[in-house]
């Protein structure tokens, strides 16, 4: 898991704190500029829908207002969106400029959706299309910095450079709850505030509104009235055309605006699931690959999407336009007719997959039934919106690849061979929808629906073949090319499930030889201290992930520096099942730890949850086998609330001196130092000695936006890299040092290096004569639908020759997230099993080692 690493009190800092909290909780201070009581400017009104069909204006705005009897310097701020999904940077920024006076309002005009509505008034500034947000769900922000802010999701209030928030719809990020949003972009309302009230609670404070009011700060605005708005004059007849002039040869609709009435076979409907509308496509079209215009194309008709059915024969009225860049007929004011004359089938397309966005568009909207190698390369988004990430064959720039590789993992920042395969990977990947744009993580009735494509013994897994049994519909949504099943799915055995998927689970990892085996595993923030005893013993606070039903799963954020992992006892029982299960079937003689609760911020004996966790793992085995490495005498003063650590098998090895932690290094003041024990065999002498150190560098997240080398710089390494690489060099002299103190030149690093494998901090390992034994195996990490190896296993030149085999155990990465102990009771579906799977969302490393018995 990426943590994000503020702070790190001692223990007896963090016992002061809490006890003061219990006497007088500190009231959270917001910048004055987006304070609740009217002391700041803020959001007024949002039009996000701008030139859409019905739009009351062509163009998008934002209007600002300030309460306050001081004028507000903009300069120097800007307007940010963030989409409904995202969880890094914002995706949009328009720099401000000007100034909005005393009870004044400020005018900002953006991009615009198309030619529909009247123009808008003069505005105070206009950006254009810098700001070009969706009209039903995602994140606007009014920022006082003119750089991309990267907020974490969830409620968010008193944010440091945020004045003010508007989380709309079923965006991820708000202010206490979202706004109600416009139903889509043909519904021309707006998100309006009232008379500035501000009380941090987005779906309070906004109402959506028919009367669209931008004001500037001239006052001028109003309702729109008068002139050429763009639409059709009313009674205009449509024109009678084919689905492939409405679709032209080019990315939009040649006909954009205009009534248009066309004829076609329905090849797929979504009553339900919130699509609204149905594909239709040209009667006997298909088979070829030969079009130069696509003969299928989406129809929005939310009030008549139920008059028809697959196969029908339709006639449909309504205006062509474009949704996110994909050309649909939106029929919601139109008409749709059930034709009683038969019709040509339509035939499936048929072909090799198409690579550029100019080489899918003239398939727009059509029946395709997929051939050639396609396999699973991303699940996770299958427990939140029921979509599966796909590969098409294999990699020409990595042999044998058939996944999509983290071009940091298998090239070097910056270089030729990462770009090309960063271009490669967005050319052989497609998402399979489930016909549906239903939100399973928030949306109460989708909570209890069953979550499309998996049950509890269906395999989804990264890595699994796919084999497609039904034809799709080729669709465009949300930024990316789709399948569309042809009609939304429910469940795992649902009839429209169009594709099957291979069975990739192995019960143990494979073989790695020698007589000594050692293994990493990030434990998930495995917290016997839960969440629930924080507060009710410890006088703590936490906000919580909740289950369908609202009852506490897993923490979200527990103050002051609190617990990370489950909420309560009957939580924290299912997660230490699934996480015994894998250690003990990945039968390892030495495991390193990372992502363990340190017990001692909490107040107790620093070892408690790692003494925990080892009879757990006992008692499972029904047999006193493992023990842990007790912490040194000298600790770090000041430590996070995870901790990395050892356990072992009594019957395979023997620690060798006490351990120890490296303490004073300015490099590990945001990360968890290194802990370092000896080892031996059992009954072997010095000769069978190796030195293993354990790992966690800093994450990749909380970017400081600093200009500073640990701010993001768009290579791919992400956010502080000059700190790991700061960690790495400090790594390396320290087991430079221990290789004398403990007699050995056999020397593991080992643990979650948050670095992929041709990464800056990495090479400070290859430079210095480590091998990466997980190089030339599997990944142990998936994130944005890209695989690699933040986790490894690297061998000193002393150690290198001793090792067997190496081995990545993919019980975690690729399985869907659904799996985990923390999304119980999430769905309708119980999908937990107390077993080894999604344990974590890390991949344990192993490897074997042939030690000198003398």
């Amino acid at each position: 898991m990426r943590t994000t690493h503020l702070s790190r009190p001692s223990a007896a800092v963090a016992a002061a704190v809490l006890a003061a909290a219990l006497v007088a909780p500190a009231a959270s201070a917001a910048p004055a500029a987006s304070a609740a009581d009217g002391s700041g400017v803020v959001i007024n009104e949002a039009y996000l829908s701008g030139g859409s069909a019905n739009a009351a204006y062509t163009t998008k705005f934002v209007e600002l207002y300030n309460p306050t009897d001081a004028a507000v310097s903009l300069d120097g701020w800007s307007l940010q969106y963030r989409s409904a999904t995202g969880d890094a940077e914002s995706h949009g920024l328009a720099p401000l400029t000007g100034t909005v006076e005393p009870g004044g309002h400020f005018l900002i005009s953006g991009g615009s959706n198309g030619g529909n509505g009247a123009e808008l008034p003069a505005a105070d500034l206009e950006v254009g299309g810098s700001f070009n947000p969706s009209g039903t769900r995602g994140t606007v922000i009014l920022a006082e910095t003119d750089t991309r802010l990267s907020l974490p999701t969830g409620s968010i209030t008193g944010v440091e450079n945020v004045a003010d928030l508007l989380g709309y719809g079923s965006s991820n990020t708000f202010e206490t709850a979202p706004a109600t949003a416009p139903s889509g972009n043909s519904d021309p309302r707006s998100l309006n505030r009232a008379d500035g009230v501000d009380t941090d609670d987005n779906s309070a404070d906004f109402t959506l509104s028919s009367s669209v009011t931008p004001t500037s700060s001239t006052g001028a605005g109003g309702e729109p009235g008068g002139g050429d708005d763009g639409s059709e004059e009313p009674g205009e007849p449509a024109v009678a055309v084919d689905i492939a002039e409405i679709q032209g040869d080019g990315g939009r609709t040649p006909l954009y605006g205009e009534a248009v009435s066309t004829r076609g076979v329905v090849t797929a409907a979504f009553p339900t699931g919130g699509l609204d509308g149905f594909f239709i496509q040209t009667p006997g079209t298909g088979g070829d690959m030969e079009a130069t215009a696509s003969h299928g194309v989406f129809v929005y008709a939310p009030s008549l999407v139920s008059e028809v059915a697959v196969d029908d024969h339709v006639e449909v009225t309504g205006t062509a336009t474009e949704y996110y860049d994909l050309t649909q007929i939106d029929a919601s004011s139109g008409s749709v007719g059930v034709l009683d004359e038969p019709a040509e089938a339509v035939k499936p397309l048929t072909g090799p997959w198409p690579e550029t966005d100019a080489e899918r568009e003239p398939f727009e909207s059509m029946l395709w039934q997929p051939e050639g190698d396609w396999t699973v390369a991303d699940n996770y988004s299958l427990n939140q919106y029921g979509e599966i990430g796909l590969s098409f064959g294999t990699s020409s720039l990595v042999e044998g690849e058939a996944l999509l590789p983290q071009p940091t993992d298998v090239a070097p920042a910056g270089s030729e061979l990462a770009a090309a395969v960063e271009a490669e990977n967005a050319q052989r990947s497609i998402t399979l929808d489930d016909g549906a744009s239903a939100d399973y993580l928030r949306n109460d009735a989708a909570k209890d629906s069953p979550l499309p494509y998996l049950d509890a013994s269906t395999e989804i897994r990264v890595g699994a073949e796919v084999t497609f049994t039904s034809p799709v519909v080729l669709h465009y949504g949300f930024d990316t090319w789709r399948f569309q099943p042809r009609e939304q799915v429910t469940g795992a055995d649902h009839p429209a499930v169009p594709a099957s998927f291979s069975e990739t689970r192995t019960e143990a990892p494979a073989e790695v030889g020698g007589d000594v085996t050692l293994a990493s595993f990030n434990v998930l923030n495995y917290f016997p201290t839960t969440g629930a005893e924080f507060v009710e013993q410890l006088g703590g606070t936490c906000s919580w992930y909740t289950d369908r039903e609202g009852d506490p799963v897993g923490t979200n954020r527990c103050n002051p520096d609190g617990p990370r992992g489950a909420a309560d006892a009957e939580n924290f029982e299912r997660q230490e099942a699934k996480i015994v299960a894998a250690v003990n079937a990945l039968d390892a003689d030495v495991v390193s730890l990372e992502e363990i609760e340190n017990s001692a911020a909490f107040g107790k004996d620093r070892d408690v949850a790692l003494a925990t966790l080892t009879d757990a793992l006992n008692e499972d085995l029904g047999a006193d086998a493992w023990a842990f490495v007790p912490s040194p005498a000298d600790v770090p003063a000041d430590e996070d609330v995870i901790r990395t650590a050892f356990i072992y098998k009594k019957a395979a090895v023997k620690p060798i001196d006490e351990s120890v932690i490296l303490t004073g290094s300015d490099a590990f003041s945001n990360a968890r130092e290194p802990l370092a024990q000896a080892f031996q065999t059992k009954h072997g002498n010095s000769k069978s000695r190796f030195l293993a150190i354990v790992n966690h560098f800093k994450s990749k997240g909380s970017n400081p936006n600093d200009g500073s080398g640990n701010a993001d710089s768009g290579d791919g390494q992400g956010a502080w890299n000059e700190a790991r690489v700061a960690q790495a060099e400090a790594l390396v002299a320290f087991a430079d040092e221990l290789k004398q103190d403990r007699n050995t030149e056999k020397v593991f690093l080992t643990g979650d290096f948050n670095s992929y494998t041709q990464e800056d901090p990495m090479q400070v390992f290859h430079d210095a004569g480590y091998t990466n034994l997980g190089a030339a195996t599997d990944h142990t990490y998936l994130y944005g639908g890209l695989v690699g190896s933040l986790d490894h296993i690297l061998a000193s030149e002393g150690a290198a020759g001793h090792v067997t085999g190496s081995t990545v155990w993919d019980i975690n990465a690729d399985e869907p997230v659904a799996l985990e102990y923390s999304r119980f009771n999430y769905n309708l579906t119980d999908l937990y099993t107390a077993d080894a799977y999604r344990a974590s969302d890390h991949d344990p490393a192993l490897v074997g080692l042939a030690l000198p018995k003398k």
